[in-house]
């Protein structure tokens, strides 16, 4: 810059910033450390607001309980009238008022013109209702909790004065900065917060479940030398030490099916995968999965235990069997609609393909409008999938259970009894999309030899998610299986259904983003 022309002006964010810069030093120079260490809270929003509510039912006399109550949380509103200042204080339970009078606080009520929005606070006191009606806390003492040196977009707030509904409207709505920024998103939108509540919920109404039916929860290996269990790309690393190339996994199908070798009768994990595709409202790189094997169980009796997990489920953190998904009622009251993949075919999609030929199947699937030179690396069995997935599974609203698919589609299921060019197998369709898949195990390792090596051909010919033959897993089938049922299904996609969210990033909190 010549000299001359002067400093640029600030940015207003820059402004803000260095304004609470200098609040801070102030904070240090009055003694006040505006990072604490610690603080012992006593209620929570909610809690401090059932202690006035049962001191109220106790026909209570005077302003309020003589207990003493210590807060803590953020201040999303604060404004000064005269010798006296509200603030709203937020925390994971709700929202409260604090009120605060110079002939309270004496020496300390100054150190309030330090103290912005956003910022973390303690605050001790007794409960009283205002004039007004609110609950609020006299506050007799308050602490600096942290600073925030970059203000939250809280955005505006209204109230209806003839129903005293609070309206929020957010100064955070960009989607895309809500999900690389989830830290602001969840303190400025307490419906956010909510939705994880519920898959906290999700997530330990499933373990409970499974532990109640004697499942035992493992953990297999997330870096694997071969991935498999799955038709999907993998994510590759190398192994410095050892000089070797890992993949992160793609399922744990495989390793969980070692341990029913083992004798570990039932098992389940839930946890990340990672598969290397595209993003989309369905799909997120980086997922969880909960996957589970029972040994001396087959997909029919999958298909039952399935049916009772997810009822069970939905009732526990629903209240009831209905959710609400976009403009669908969807039912988990068993049981469940069950259709072969060739009669859905015919019924939902109006086409059979058992008897198609391979040419006019193939251009069925480019008419979905996937690329000729994609449809050419597909297999018979991929390219029933496809048109499966076009033409019937956006049709399947209520769970409905989707059996027997071809061979070629399901490398480690059993054959179908009595046609041994199906398998047995169910994916569990919801809202239009799979939700889960399960198998009657393929144990036999002389029939998975030669289905791992129909999917060498298949990679070897193009089709990059075809699986690789894994001695060891076969080796381990030599040793023996049980007669066994698997079952996967994807968290994030039930969290969808269950919050009614539109999109797999919401329901996940740190979405993968692309670069800013």
């Amino acid at each position: 810059m010549s000299e001359g022309q002067g400093t640029p002006a600030p940015e207003a964010g820059d402004r803000i910033v260095a304004e609470r810069m200098e609040k801070l030093h102030a904070l240090r120079e009055q003694g006040v450390e505006p990072f604490a260490y610690g603080y012992d809270p006593t209620h929570s929003a909610a809690g401090a607001r059932g202690l006035f509510e049962a001191w109220e039912g106790d026909g209570g006399e005077g302003d309020g309980p003589a207990e003493r109550v210590r807060l803590a949380g953020r201040v999303v509103a604060k404004r000064v009238m005269g010798k006296s200042t509200f603030i709203h204080l937020a925390d994971r339970t709700g929202r409260i008022q604090l009120y605060l009078r110079v002939n309270d606080l004496a020496d300390t009520y100054p150190l309030l013109d330090l103290v912005d929005l956003s910022d973390w606070i303690g605050a001790e006191g007794t409960l009283f209702r205002t004039r007004t009606g609110e609950l609020s806390l006299r506050v007799t003492a308050f602490s600096v909790l942290a600073k925030a040196i970059r203000p939250l977009p809280l955005g505006k707030e209204e109230v209806d004065p003839e129903t005293g509904e609070r309206r929020v409207y957010s100064g955070f709505s960009d989607v895309e900065a809500r999900y690389r920024q989830r830290y602001a998103d969840l303190a400025v939108n307490p419906e956010v917060r909510d939705v994880f509540v519920l898959r906290s919920r999700v997530v330990s109404a499933l373990r409970r479940f499974l532990d109640e039916r004697g499942f035992l929860e493992v953990e297999t290996p997330v870096l694997q030398p071969l991935y498999g269990g799955a038709a999907a790309r993998p994510f590759t690393t190398h192994h410095n030490a050892l000089d070797m190339r890992l993949y992160l996994r793609i399922a744990v199908e495989l390793y969980l099916k070692r341990l029913i070798v083992g004798g570990m009768e039932r098992v389940y994990e839930m946890g990340k995968n990672f598969r290397n595709e595209g993003l989309s409202r369905f799909h997120n790189p980086e997922f969880t999965m909960l996957e589970f094997y029972a040994a001396y169980m087959d997909y029919e009796g999958v298909m039952d235990l399935t049916e009772e997990m997810l009822g069970h489920v939905v009732s526990t953190v629903a209240g009831g069997t209905e959710v609400r998904f976009g403009e669908h009622t969807i039912s988990f009251a068993p049981p469940f609609r069950r259709l072969t993949m060739y009669d859905a075919l015919r019924e939902l999609g109006g086409v059979d393909v058992e008897a198609m030929p391979d040419e006019e199947l193939a251009a069925r699937v480019r008419g979905l409008g996937i690329a000729a030179a994609e449809v050419a690396k597909l297999g018979r069995g991929k390219l029933i999938d496809e048109l499966f997935g076009g033409v019937v599974e956006p049709r399947l609203i209520q769970p409905t259970f989707i059996t027997d698919y071809p061979r070629e589609m399901s490398p480690l299921a059993k054959p179908k009894r009595g046609n041994p060019e199906l398998t047995e197998r169910f994916e569990l369709i919801v809202a239009g999309k799979e939700l889960c898949n399960a198998y009657s195990e393929l144990n036999d390792p002389i029939d998975q030899r030669g289905r791992f090596e129909a999917q060498e051909r298949l990679l070897s010919a193009g089709d990059e998610e075809a699986q690789r033959i894994d001695e060891d897993f076969i080796r381990a089938l030599e040793y023996g299986m049980p007669p066994t049922g698997g079952f996967g299904m994807g968290i994030d996609r039930l969290m969808m259904i269950l919050s009614g969210e539109p999109s797999i990033r919401d329901v996940i909190l740190f979405p993968t983003m692309r670069p800013e």
